[in-house]
């Protein structure tokens, strides 16, 4: 019962050694900065896709794209990424028409420019924090096989100061060296799996937002002929 009582998690942790609990505290941080990402990313590529979508619909609705652009233009924040993307672009397109002294392309190269820098922030802004969990994904394992490696090694540098050996005498320092091993995959295989599919989720926006800058361009191309 007392080796029971030995080999419990608790006491694992409080017992090992300070190099190990540094590794299990750096990998407890990381963990815990990985599963804050991936609810806050969950959250935000949900409400950018009811966004994009109730858009889209307002879009082809049909409706005066004027009128679309106002309503756009005074809640920017509740319609989403797609919606900036296309207010830009119409603000653009108004002020050319307004100052018009050339032919329509040229009329539509600042709706282009302006869509496409528009894009490029909203980009960025969805693909926020993925670097953190991909770095977390491919560097926990190691940094949780660092603690691993310290652990066994503090071990046997124990064994080598007793006349005999025994498994109850080593297991400790092996069982604390096997948890940092665990934790750096409770912190990786998470963040991997998050990274995977909200870089698949993000792709797939990206599609959207091409398409719609595309097709949007050739609606102004027809109204400027």
């Amino acid at each position: 019962m007392q080796a029971s009582s030995d080999l419990s998690l608790i006491t694992l942790l409080i017992d090992a050694s300070i190099p190990v609990q540094v590794v299990m505290l750096v990998l407890l941080g990381i963990s815990v900065l990985s599963w804050t990402y991936i609810f806050s990313k969950r959250a935000a590529l949900k409400r950018a896709n009811e966004q994009t979508r109730r858009f889209e619909d307002d879009f082809w609705a049909g409706g005066d794209l004027s009128v679309l652009q106002q309503a756009v233009a005074t809640r920017r924040a509740e319609h989403g990424a797609l919606a900036r993307i296309f207010d830009a672009g119409m603000t653009e397109f108004v002020k050319a028409r307004r100052n018009s002294g050339g032919g329509g392309d040229a009329m539509l190269d600042g709706p282009r420019r302006a869509m496409r820098a528009t894009y490029q922030r909203e980009m960025d802004s969805l693909e926020s924090h993925l670097n953190f969990l991909a770095s977390a994904g491919s560097v926990s394992p190691y940094i949780g096989l660092l603690g691993t490696v310290w652990g066994i090694m503090h071990a046997f540098i124990g064994l080598s100061s007793m006349q005999q050996a025994t498994l109850s005498a080593v297991a400790p320092g092996i069982a604390e060296a096997l948890i940092a091993t665990a934790i750096g995959l409770f912190a990786a295989i998470p963040a991997v799996v998050a990274y995977n599919r909200y870089t698949n989720e993000i792709d797939r926006l990206s599609i959207r937002f091409d398409s719609f800058i595309d097709e949007f361009l050739n609606i102004l191309q027809r109204q400027v002929r």
